[in-house]
């Protein structure tokens, strides 16, 4: 018989203990940079608040407080618009927008779970219109069997649309989720073997002509010119949904942040949102209701 001598050596692993090391210095690192940041930023009295140029009420929002409100609080504000919505939240994080008023507490969350970007959402400021569209028919109670529908791909907005529908009755949730955040797979009942599709909130007035149905804002119909006859179904908006007024947690305490703060919760614009005839506005941003 042959004896083969070996021996049995342990793998080291302190290759894996120095790149944990290295990981966690380089997260100090950034953390401390980004908090010495926060640091050095101060406000003056001119302050830019974020709106996103696809929707042309928020632009219009951000102006009458400026004109109408601002100067009573001893600041001044510019509209800045900028399409990436991360990138803008990113901007505010860092100082370099005061405030941002382009989203509801759902899709912050999405936002902030996914880039941990300091950010608080201080009050509502208006709700979005959302809707159901149709082409092909002038009610909810004429969708077929197998309707073809379209929902935001976006999560926080697909909430939204599939929260309406059970709402209205036309699909259940899940009951172990929340239905705000809600997902396709979360459909547990669909009596009426609706076929869902997703696209991108901005892509949905192009491809209405080719579905049933498509659920969205009414702003962004709005801007792909498809009239708002179109509209089968606009419930009244819920408060959960409504835009907020964000802004970096750092400079909460600012002076000039307080005062931006106060402008916005300023009830001459909720006022203002109730009476309104502009157009960009009138149907589309809506005040903010009790519930």
């Amino acid at each position: 018989m042959t004896h083969h001598d070996f021996e049995i050596r342990q793998k080291k692993k302190w290759p894996w203990v120095v790149a944990g090391v290295v990981l966690l210095l380089i997260a100090a690192a950034v953390w401390y940079q980004v908090a010495h940041k926060a640091r050095t930023v101060t406000f003056g009295t001119t302050l830019k608040v974020h709106f996103e140029p696809a929707m042309a009420g928020e632009e219009r929002l951000i102006q009458f407080v400026a004109q109408h409100i601002a100067p009573d609080y001893g600041i001044k504000l510019e509209a800045e618009g900028l399409q990436d919505p991360v990138q803008a939240d990113r901007a505010v994080a860092e100082g370099k927008y005061a405030a941002t008023v382009y989203q509801h507490q759902w899709w912050l969350k999405q936002v902030v779970d996914a880039n941990k970007f300091p950010l608080t959402a201080t009050l509502p400021l208006f709700q979005w219109a959302f809707g159901i569209y149709s082409d092909r028919y002038r009610a909810i109670s004429e969708l077929p069997q197998g309707a073809e529908i379209v929902v935001p791909n976006d999560g926080a907005n697909q909430g939204q649309a599939l929260w309406l529908l059970q709402r209205i009755g036309l699909i259940g949730l899940d009951p172990a989720i929340e239905p705000r955040t809600a997902k396709l797979k979360d459909i547990k009942e669909n009596p009426h073997g609706f076929n869902f599709k997703e696209l991108d909130l901005l892509t949905m007035p192009r491809a209405l002509n080719s579905v049933d149905a498509a659920i969205g804002y009414v702003s962004q119909f709005d801007a792909g010119k498809v009239p708002r006859e179109k509209g089968i179904l606009f419930p009244p908006a819920p408060r959960t949904f409504a835009s907020q007024l964000v802004i970096g947690t750092p400079w909460l305490a600012d002076e000039n942040i307080v005062r931006l703060k106060k402008a916005f919760a300023d009830p001459r614009l909720q006022q203002w949102l109730k009476e309104t005839q502009d157009p960009l506005v009138k149907g589309v941003l809506v005040p903010v209701s009790a519930e």
